[in-house]
């Protein structure tokens, strides 16, 4: 695989991002390394980072690069800081860069398929609500999502904002979500969104994995719950494990491998 550091000007935020990229390579030299074949375009899977980390994390804690590279797949690892993927009321909107300018910077520059049967979301924590967020509330776009270890209930996080324990202070959610902390029924909903997602004939597939010794556990059990009473054909699993890289890491290389990939 071929690593990229991008540093570019987001008009969007109007700042400077950064973001990484992996890109399949046809070596027939280096050792150890399996090689795809030469595409046109390559299939994509972008990549969301947790709370408390940024767009390095993937390739310092995980061997990601590895399950890419045998499956001929590019990852797209961007930053979205503590945002939970919002356009934020107070702060920049990274919704807005997620989906709309990263996708064509890395299309104007990379071999990167645009059809929705190559291009997936996968996140973990905060990463894992983005992810299906980006997926259900645009399913033109992404073929599959896959969650670990998510925080989906973003409702009842807004209702308990500031609670002791919280890593997130009510202030930090205000800046978010704006003052009123509400999410029921809107786009940042994931029960609202899997409910218009249930409707319709393009479902994107959705692959829920959480440890069982997970604080967040609730959550996936919670939205697997919702799925299921929507008929929405799903995959959940829920080995030992917490909140932790060693689970992700052996999470995130099934998730490759469970990919519907052509």
């Amino acid at each position: 695989m071929a690593f990229l550091d991008v540093h570019a000007f987001s008009d969007v935020l109007a700042l400077q991002v950064t973001f990484q990229v992996l890109l399949p390579q046809q070596t027939s030299q280096q050792i150890g390394v399996d090689s795809g074949s030469a595409r046109p375009f390559y299939p994509v899977l972008w990549l969301l980072h947790g709370l408390s980390d940024d767009h390095t994390i993937w390739l310092r804690r995980s061997s990601v690069e590895r399950y890419a590279a045998a499956k001929n797949l590019a990852v797209v690892m961007p930053a979205a800081g503590r945002s939970f993927y919002q356009d934020m009321v107070s702060g920049p909107r990274y919704w807005t860069f997620l989906t709309e300018e990263l996708p064509s910077l890395c299309r104007s520059w990379f071999p990167l398929s645009i059809k929705r049967e190559d291009n997936f979301v996968a996140g973990l924590s905060m990463g894992g609500y983005g992810a299906l967020r980006m997926a259900l509330a645009l399913p033109e776009r992404y073929a599959a999502a896959a969650s670990l270890s998510g925080a989906l209930d973003i409702s009842r996080r807004l209702r308990e904002a500031g609670k002791e324990g919280s890593r997130i202070s009510r202030a930090e959610w205000e800046s978010i979500f704006g003052p009123d902390l509400r999410a029921e029924s809107t786009s940042a909903d994931l029960d609202f969104l899997a409910e218009g997602a249930a409707q319709r004939g393009d479902r994107p597939r959705i692959f829920l994995s959480c440890g069982t010794e997970d604080d967040l556990l609730r959550d996936s059990r919670q939205f697997r719950d919702r799925l299921t009473q929507l008929n929405y054909a799903h995959t959940y699993e829920e080995p030992p494990g917490g909140h932790e890289w060693g689970y992700w890491d052996a999470a995130i290389q099934r998730v490759v491998e469970w990919l519907p990939l052509a």
